[in-house]
């Protein structure tokens, strides 16, 4: 790739990737067609968003290191074309009505494309702005955050008018071809790179790696451990309120699914916006001060949430667990560069996301288990608050390795 290329480009494309797999997360918008139509339950259909969420962290996991070896762009088109034909299954799936197929078609298949073409960007682009990995981090994930809120708004003009079937067929083509449009575009930097001059970075000036750190030297420390637990608690946290924030609002507060639904697709956009404030934030006051804020602030916030009455508190406070969360994912990649450098940074953080796959299920699992015991989520989000300063003490015992300055 030549010197001269213009690396904002190469954000915008991640950015688009991320925007589009961020979709995921829309799932729910499926969920009640597909059981009206097939007499499916809610856990069986579910199942295929579970199943995504924990292929796509695997994925991410091992996609990584492919990453750092084969290269972005082959990667990231591998991505494309799993994600959209897995996409292209699951309406294959629903025309017969298989649900095994949808399980592998959107689950595992679907899933797989997913982490890889989650971990690409990122890895990509911490190496291209080594004066700004906040900020630009936060920018490509806050794609994936505004991902739910696109298909929320996307999928339910399309299902009246074409139907469920060829609505994923749809959604599958727009993905093969966007998806790997923008994947030609990402790629590492050449070897000896360097931050050009008219990049004019202003303020602290970025010291030079001394040293990046392997795989096995990253497992090695009790930073990694110390990372990995803070995302997983931070993902945790969230994932068990965004798993059930509609029936809360509906039983707490007495709305209607509709206003439930604004709420929801409200909170979402927080979960965007706040992808890039702490991870630009963390640019100017250090990626371990931002995560003692985020973690030690959502303490009251979750342990008061089942008290507040007002749907504008009620909101209030939903919007900014889900900026919180929005602002874990995007902090840490920079996080873990900081920690153990750059130029196996796919790899390493690719394990540390294995924290999002695990969380993603434990989250949800903790509300329904407490909320079958208790018949009340009261009890969960004061758990998810103790838990939160389990999270502070870790993040306070944080010290970068001495074989990496940065």
């Amino acid at each position: 790739m030549e010197k001269s290329v213009n690396r904002w480009g190469i954000a915008l494309a991640g950015v688009v990737m991320q925007l589009l797999l961020g979709t995921v997360y829309g799932w729910s918008v499926f969920k009640r067609p597909l059981m009206e139509s097939h007499g499916w339950t809610g856990v069986q259909v579910g199942l295929a968003f579970t199943i995504a969420i924990f292929c796509l962290g695997a994925a991410a996991a091992l996609g990584g290191k492919f990453v750092d070896k084969a290269g972005a762009r082959k990667v990231a088109t591998t991505a494309a074309i799993l994600f959209g034909v897995g996409t292209l299954l699951a309406g294959y799936a629903n025309s017969i009505g298989s649900l095994w197929l949808l399980w592998l078609g959107y689950g595992v298949i679907a899933g797989i494309g997913n982490g890889l073409g989650y971990i690409t960007p990122i890895a990509v682009l911490v190496r291209w702005f080594p004066d700004k990995r906040g900020l630009i981090t936060g920018l490509a994930v806050m794609g994936f955050g505004f991902g739910s809120a696109l298909i929320g708004q996307f999928v339910p003009l399309l299902l009246p008018s074409i139907g469920i079937t060829s609505t994923f067929y749809v959604l599958g083509i727009i993905y093969l071809i966007i998806l790997g449009l923008a994947a030609q575009f990402l790629n590492n930097p050449p070897e000896g790179w360097t931050l050009p001059a008219s990049a004019g970075a202003k303020g602290k000036p970025q010291a030079a790696i001394v040293k990046s750190l392997d795989l096995r030297e990253a497992l090695g420390t009790f930073q990694f451990y110390i990372l990995w637990l803070v995302l997983f608690i931070n993902v945790m946290a969230g994932m068990a309120l965004i798993s059930n924030m509609s029936p809360m609002a509906q039983a707490q507060l007495g709305v209607t699914a509709v206003v439930a639904g604004t709420l929801v697709f409200t909170a979402s956009i927080f979960n965007g916006l706040g992808r890039v404030f702490w991870a630009s934030l963390s640019d100017k006051i250090g990626r371990k001060n931002v995560f003692l804020i985020m973690l030690s602030s959502q303490i009251p916030v979750f342990f008061l949430l089942p008290q507040a009455s007002n749907i504008w508190i009620f909101g209030a406070m939903c919007c900014y667990i889900l900026s919180c969360l929005g602002g874990g994912f995007a902090t840490m990649p920079s996080f873990a560069v900081d920690t153990f450098g750059p130029k196996n940074c796919g790899n390493i953080y690719g394990k540390v996301l294995l924290a999002w796959s695990l969380a993603g299920v434990v989250g949800p699992l903790l509300m329904e288990y407490v909320l079958n015991v208790t018949s009340s989520f009261s009890m969960a989000l004061i758990i998810a608050s103790g838990i939160l300063a389990v999270g502070v003490l870790l993040v306070s015992l944080y010290k970068k390795p001495e074989a990496v300055t940065a």
